[in-house]
């Protein structure tokens, strides 16, 4: 009596499953479910249109417009008088004005040395001026007319401040050369000199005189070799005379 034939060897029905089981379980974690991708494609919608609703609300509504306008640094000048010619639009977004254009015409101002405008948010522009400083004054018709270091004549009072020099030239000007060359020597000189000055005058820009406060008559010349005719005049000063002539340093005169 022969022997059945026994059957070829199988995997046990819970080994096979548990296989199943952990390709599936293997495949969820490598691909996302339909309700995952679903919910990663809105959130990118979503980020995508919020993005561009701040957007329209940072340059076309006046949500972060300007509101007010903080002027810092007048002196001379008022903060009404600097908003006025700054022209800012109101409401208009922060992000869209040029505060370039609002600084140049500001600038416009003759008072105004420098400006500069800033966007401080959530509402406000900021300007922030400097005012011109008076080195010498120059009387005329209309008043005394202030004068820079740069030899611009800015604005014009009734009255000079105590302690400024005057000038006396033919056109009173930036653009005048016997202008310019006065201020360069007021610049140049030393402080203890300057607070003796009364008056400048220059009919070339080679020719700058100056009165002391004592009456004596300083013939300087040009600007150059300021500080070396400074010197020579110190030393000068010492000695009596009506007429001294620093011009040329090397040579100096006193009459």
């Amino acid at each position: 009596m022969t022997s059945p034939t026994r059957p070829a060897s199988r995997r046990p029905a819970s080994s096979a499953g548990a296989a199943a089981r952990e390709r599936r379980e293997r495949r969820a974690l490598l691909r996302p479910t339909r309700r995952r991708a679903l919910i990663r494609r809105w959130t990118v919608v979503l980020a995508f249109v919020g993005v561009l609703a701040l957007l329209y609300v940072v340059f076309f509504t006046p949500v972060l417009g300007a509101r007010t306008v903080d002027v810092q640094g007048t002196q001379g000048l008022t903060p009404d008088e600097v908003r006025a010619v700054a022209a800012v639009e109101m409401g208009k977004p922060l992000i869209r004005l040029d505060t370039d254009e609002i600084a140049g015409r500001v600038a416009t101002l003759p008072r105004v040395a420098k400006v500069s405008v800033e966007r401080s948010w959530p509402g406000t522009v900021e300007i922030i001026v400097s005012e011109r400083e008076p080195v010498a004054y120059a009387k005329l018709a209309d008043g005394a007319h202030m004068v820079d270091g740069t030899g611009v004549d800015y604005a014009v009072v009734p009255q000079a401040p105590p302690g400024l020099p005057s000038i006396e030239v033919a056109t009173l000007g930036s653009g005048d050369p016997a202008t310019r060359a006065v201020v360069d020597v007021l610049g140049r000189i030393p402080p203890q000199l300057k607070q003796r000055v009364v008056t400048l005058s220059a009919k070339t820009p080679g020719d700058v005189q100056l009165k002391l406060v004592d009456g004596q008559l300083v013939k300087w010349g040009n600007a150059a070799d300021s500080e070396r005719k400074a010197m020579v005049l110190a030393a000068l000063l010492t000695r009596p005379g009506k007429v001294y002539d620093v011009a040329a340093p090397d040579l100096p005169t006193i009459s």
